[in-house]
């Protein structure tokens, strides 16, 4: 586990956009993986900036994103799927038949739940794949107690993560789903590269247990200390809790400018 930290979450952003672009520029048929929420929002308006202003190419990427609530229609203003079209999609050369995104409004959660691992596979793997984390530890909705076997699933969420997520719904707890569709930890773990962004204090427990603390279901991204290419991007109030502060910023610091975007 590689582990970056930057003063602050826009540089910690921009700086995890360029790994991202890298890969596109080198690899263009791309399979990324897509996160929601505040924390990826500067990432992926670096990755616009970039597209309009240095021709970073979308169109032969294809996307697979972690997570959407059960119960929401695409078009709900709260739906992982009109955040995704707001946030990036409509503004990049993305072509609309290669975004593929769970499918919350489904009869048949396990049937859909199974095709989606299938696309995953069909589409030959996921490249890269970016991450938040969860106060709680939990990566996409996997939960504490999640299985590290875990392929894309209903999972309930626990009462912590409905009241973090009531902000995007009017500070309203009622209003937020309890029930949603996520890929496994198995699944985010096959993924060729992850790429975790965390930022601000409120994830600096959360980020100390998985960087430092042991591997445990109760702390679902630490399985991220077993994956062979993970890179952790943080600010320094989301790194405060470190141990080995100094030593991470080190060995960042002592690598090569090529390495850095690597």
């Amino acid at each position: 586990m590689e582990v970056i930290i930057k003063s602050d979450a826009q540089t910690g952003s921009i700086a995890a956009a360029r790994v991202v672009a890298r890969l596109v520029r080198e690899k263009p048929n791309a399979v990324l993986g897509l996160a929601t929420g505040s924390t990826p929002l500067t990432l992926y308006k670096e990755l616009i900036r970039l597209h309009r202003e240095d021709g970073l190419d979308f169109s032969a990427v294809t996307t697979f994103n972690l997570d959407e609530y059960i119960g929401l229609e695409k078009e709900h203003p709260q739906s992982y799927y009109t955040f995704m079209w707001e946030n990036l999609f409509s503004q990049i050369n993305i072509q609309p038949e290669k975004v593929h995104l769970p499918d919350g409004m489904t009869q048949d959660v396990p049937a859909s739940c199974a095709v989606y691992e299938r696309e995953i596979i069909n589409a030959g793997g996921i490249d890269l794949q970016v991450l938040g984390i969860g106060s709680d530890g939990h990566i996409g909705f996997n939960e504490p107690t999640s299985s590290f076997a875990s392929r894309t699933r209903i999972k309930t969420l626990t009462q912590q993560t409905v009241a973090d997520n009531a902000r995007f719904f009017d500070g309203d707890e009622a209003k937020v789903p309890h029930h949603c569709i996520t890929m496994g930890i198995g699944t985010i773990m096959d993924a060729r590269m992850n790429l975790m962004l965390a930022f601000g204090t409120g994830k600096a427990e959360a980020i100390a247990a998985t960087i430092e603390g042991p591997v445990a279901s109760m702390m679902p991204a630490s399985i991220l200390q077993h994956h062979p290419a993970a890179k952790v991007f943080i600010d320094e109030a989301a790194a405060s809790a470190l141990k080995l502060f100094d030593y991470y910023r080190w060995v960042y610091d002592g690598k090569p400018d090529w390495q850095k975007d690597a």
